[in-house]
């Protein structure tokens, strides 16, 4: 199977690629509290682009209408390093605000050498404004993109390169 879930209340939570069941099966194998996960390529580490496109918005969307109808606002919660992954929203005051983002991290006590979940950050945002934002694409150049994709696809086929035109030939035909 290319996938695995976490499954809570029936419902599938959390789906992982398949990258993630040498590092879940190393802990299974050997539980420990001092457990490190592996980094590097294909190692797993957070999807926000995902979290943000299948969760995050389309929740803001239903909801946040919602909210703007009964004229109330609301507020959200997310790990700094999420928020940060958004593209930059514009900020109001906390008066003239729909939507306040209250952005959290686990921060290290020395003391205690424990982490701690703590407020970083709260940003205030109008509701039309961040939905604008967040689902207008930026788009780079279809050009670098092209020539991103012509050079992978050359990688793959170094060697093995059969007779036919570029991609860059193609897509300006």
């Amino acid at each position: 199977m290319g996938v695995c879930s976490v499954f809570h209340n029936n419902h599938a939570v959390i789906t992982c690629p398949t990258r993630f069941r040498n590092p879940f099966d190393s802990y299974i194998n050997k539980p420990s509290s001092k457990f490190i996960w592996t980094s590097g390529y294909n190692s797993p580490k957070p999807d926000y682009l995902s979290s943000s496109r299948k969760r995050l918005i389309p929740q803001m969307l239903y909801k946040g209408g919602i909210f703007q109808t009964w004229n109330k606002k609301q507020t959200v919660v997310l790990q700094k390093s999420f928020f940060d992954t958004l593209p930059k929203l514009p900020t109001v005051t906390k008066a003239n605000a729909d939507i306040a983002w209250f952005l959290y991290d686990l921060v290290l006590d020395k003391t205690t050498k424990q982490y701690n979940l703590t407020l970083i950050e709260t940003i205030y945002t109008e509701f039309e404004a961040v939905l604008f934002r967040v689902t207008t694409p930026e788009p780079g150049k279809m050009e670098d993109f092209v020539n991103i994709l012509q050079d992978r696809l050359d990688e793959r086929l170094e060697g093995n390169s059969p007779d036919v035109p570029s991609l860059k030939d193609i897509i300006s035909n």
